[in-house]
């Protein structure tokens, strides 16, 4: 069975006590309202991800991810933080590709195969991100772009591998826009993605991989999109900021 999963990405948000203010509400929240069966995930920056550990503790359905991390183990490289160092705090998820960063940081499909390997062999769980731009949606060309971007960062991984990742959808054009790909648009291609897994890996594997839907979900859109059969959580960004949001976009389930 593929595992519910609500993702938060607080992005470059939130001072210190504006992040355990938030993580402290999220966790008892969580508690209070008996949540089951759906895993929540905090991505916060990474000078939040020990504290918010520590208030996460052991909650059960409650983990933390980092937004990004290096391909390179360790060395002179200023500024980066590896995989190795993220799970020796205790990390369980790193977010690899966001549009974001492939827009703004130009992070090729050739660098993130190389971060979702760094992640494995570290035990972290790859939240591997894909999507196409307005333009590319316009053009009607958006799933062989997608399906692409999974060809050429994950599909050299084995099976076993393979099977670990979690892969994130997100249309570019809906991230912060207010937009939002229909219900039906995000089955579409969610339905698309694993069955293009499947021609690679086979149908026992791309039906336990959780796909995520990652384009300006939140506490009104979330029942409707969820309630498709293909779409296994959300990449949460803005709504992920506000406790109250976060747990309504949870209990959509």
């Amino acid at each position: 069975m593929r595992k519910k999963i609500i993702a938060g990405n607080w992005k470059m948000n939130l001072t210190f006590d504006e992040g355990q203010k938030l993580t402290s509400e999220i966790v008892n929240m969580y508690k209070d309202e008996n949540i089951k069966d759906v895993i929540a995930v905090l991505n916060p920056p990474f000078p939040h991800l020990f504290p918010v550990k520590k208030l996460v503790g052991d909650t059960p359905g409650i983990f933390v991810g980092a937004q990004n991390c290096s391909e390179k183990e360790s060395g002179a490289f200023t500024g980066e933080v590896s995989a190795k160092i993220l799970a020796s705090f205790g990390v369980n998820y790193v977010i690899i590709g966001h549009s974001e960063r492939r827009e703004y940081f130009k992070e090729s499909n050739e660098m993130l195969a190389e971060k979702v390997k760094a992640a494995l062999a570290n035990g972290l769980t790859p939240i591997f991100c894909c999507g196409e731009s307005l333009d590319i949606r316009n053009a009607g060309t958006h799933e062989p772009n997608v399906k692409f971007q999974l060809t050429d960062s994950l599909f050299n991984l084995s099976a076993s591998d393979f099977a670990k990742v979690v892969i994130a959808y997100e249309p570019i054009w809906a991230i912060g826009t207010g937009k939002t790909a229909s219900s039906d648009e995000a089955q579409e291609m969610h339905l698309a993605l694993r069955r293009h897994i499947a021609s690679k890996y086979g149908k026992d594997i791309a039906n336990n991989i959780s796909i995520l839907y990652g384009g300006s979900m939140n506490a009104g859109n979330a029942a409707d999109l969820l309630s498709k059969p293909d779409v296994d959580g959300g990449l949460i960004g803005g709504a992920s900021l506000k406790s109250r949001d976060f747990l309504e976009i949870i209990k959509s389930y």
